[in-house]
């Protein structure tokens, strides 16, 4: 099973920058085929220890909340995790983790607060961005297009189909118009 170097080392190496939002099904495949095991073992609470110090914490929450987006691509399993990357995101803001690791990196202790359906870790995602990442506005502007969508929907619209929930009117009409890329385009201005 792989350990929190492991998945450290993939993802802050060998993908990196570059890698981390450019997707695709190669992607999707290595990350499944290199890291589910160690997934379900998070799934199932098995590596709740990882969530002990800076780069075990990073790595669960990588592991929990970067990993299935990949790896369960348009399915219900890639939100399966967002708690448990939520809560260990949470504990490691408190204990001040996530200011020992550099920037590009810090971003991903704040991204389960930004892929959260409430308000309150919405509100956390763009203080923190902004608190705390102020050099890099790109990821600010994400968590504000994060937030404005539960502002205006309670939910992420784009994951209601893997999820098994219709659309709102409004909802489809957002879809259709362009969803996540049309809002960014549209906040940016």
């Amino acid at each position: 099973m792989s350990s929190p170097e492991d998945v450290l080392d993939y993802w802050l190496g060998a993908i990196g920058p570059e890698g981390w939002y450019a997707g695709g099904a190669a992607l999707d495949v290595d990350i499944r085929e290199r890291f589910e095991d160690v997934w379900r073992a998070a799934l199932g609470g098995g590596l709740d220890h990882w969530v002990a110090g800076p780069g075990p914490g990073l790595a669960f929450i990588v592991l929990t909340d970067q990993f299935p987006r990949n790896m369960f691509r348009d399915r219900a399993e890639a939100f399966a995790t967002d708690a448990l990357a939520l809560e260990a995101a949470k504990v490691a803001v408190a204990q001040g983790w996530d200011m020992v690791a550099p920037e590009p990196e810090r971003q991903f202790f704040y991204m389960p607060f930004e892929h959260s359906e409430h308000a309150a870790d919405q509100e956390a995602a763009v203080a923190l961005m902004a608190e705390r990442m102020p050099e890099n506005p790109g990821n600010l502007l994400h968590a504000r297009v994060h937030q404005e969508m539960i502002r205006r929907f309670g939910r992420f619209p784009a994951r209601n189909a893997a999820l098994g929930r219709v659309n709102t009117p409004e909802e489809a009409a957002f879809l259709a118009e362009g969803g996540y890329g049309a809002l960014v385009r549209a906040l940016q201005n």
